[in-house]
């Protein structure tokens, strides 16, 4: 029987593709993740157990260019503890192979005297960080929820702008002449206008307004939704925030404390239909009508994060999806349910305000969250 992988240990295929991956990029072959996930994918299916499932599974989905196989047959042989008749012949001395995160410090400590005595160690990192970045949150733990709201709090959104009805000063020749900065500096030449001032338009920020679907259906992403909506609330100027449910619920001032506990308990204390029904169509309604049409959403970018379930009409959903478009300067809809392969948004909800949608996205994973942030910020 083939000899199995030296990580016993750690025996995840995720762990190991990223490994490999890593050691393949330090040998000089390019490598993108793509092909590594690729890669895990099929160790998921063939199993560790067995070299020669491994080393084609590796040069079947690692590789694409012939004359890398040389490099990729001595990596693997590195990458691979003991050696087995598999037509490879590669003259390397003994090497254990051990994974560990950029965060351990794991010692020699951790070998047993018979890994000792095989020679030198190549210790292969990956990072659980960048893993995280692409987990899906409903399959995050709560201390990997954690993790990533200080990823969340590290990300900044570029604050698009509008024109203004205030004027200020120009530096630059326009059409509308400052004739109280122009008498000020003639008095200083005898009444003569010698230098003449320019007034331009100013420009504000736009205003930023989430809204956060917390019915059952979304209960696996509204953790970490919310806690991107406080990322937001504390990073950006002029950001409202709101939960929609079975009703309508401002949290803009919970989320207002840069104390990420304190800030989550407030909203959950004002939030009283989490993991409720979903009335996307009324509560839109009741936004419009309170907030949205009076000020609130003019000129402002509109996110609604939700997975498009509605219990209510979907022609109410389409209405109130029209009037808010007729006054927002954009309109982003992100789905957590959009990566999952093979969907279409098919649900009653979802079909009716896409035609009211300028960017449908998904936001299922903190990657797709920075998509989201790079979209809001052009």
């Amino acid at each position: 029987m083939a000899e199995g992988l030296a990580t016993d240990r750690v025996n995840d295929s995720a762990q190991i593709g990223a490994a490999f991956g890593r050691l393949l990029r330090g040998a000089g072959l390019d490598v993108p993740v793509s092909r590594i996930v690729s890669f895990v994918e099929a160790l998921g299916l063939l199993g560790v157990r067995s070299r020669e499932d491994v080393y084609w599974a590796g040069r079947s989905t690692l590789l694409s260019d012939p004359n890398d196989v040389a490099t990729f047959d001595r990596a693997f042989a590195v990458f691979w503890e003991r050696k087995s008749a598999t037509g490879i012949e590669v003259e390397l001395p003994p090497i254990s192979v051990t994974l560990a995160t950029d965060a351990a410090e794991e010692d020699a400590e951790f070998l047993t005297g018979d890994e000792r005595d095989m020679g030198p160690t190549l210790r292969v990192r990956y990072s659980a960080l960048e893993t995280l970045r692409e987990k899906d949150f409903a399959e995050c733990s709560d201390n990997e929820i954690t993790e990533l709201q200080r990823l969340m709090m590290e990300l900044r959104f570029t604050s698009t702008t509008r024109p203004s009805r205030r004027k200020v000063s120009s530096k630059h020749r326009t059409l509308v002449p400052d004739l109280r900065r122009t008498v000020r500096r003639a008095l200083a030449t005898g009444g003569e206008p010698i230098r003449r001032e320019f007034l331009e338009m100013d420009r504000r920020p736009r205003r930023l307004v989430l809204l956060l679907d917390v019915s059952g259906s979304m209960e696996p992403y509204a953790r970490a939704l919310v806690r991107f909506a406080h990322a937001t609330v504390v990073g950006r100027m002029r950001v409202e925030a709101f939960t929609i449910g079975t009703r309508l619920t401002r949290i803009t001032r919970e989320l207002s404390s840069r104390d990420p506990d304190g800030a989550l308990r407030a909203a959950s204390a004002a939030v009283a239909d989490w993991s409720g029904g979903t009335r996307l169509g009324a509560t839109l309604r009741e936004f419009n009508d309170s907030w949205g049409l009076r000020g609130m959403a003019r000129g402002s970018i509109v996110v609604v994060l939700s997975d498009g379930w509605d219990r209510g009409e979907p022609e109410v959903l389409a209405e109130q999806m029209e009037r808010l478009h007729r006054v927002s300067h954009r309109q982003i809809w992100v789905n957590p349910l959009k990566h999952t392969p093979g969907y279409a948004p098919l649900a009653g909800g979802m079909a009716a305000a896409l035609p009211h949608t300028d960017e449908f996205i998904e936001g299922h994973s903190f990657e797709s969250l920075e998509r989201l942030a790079a979209v809001v910020s052009t």
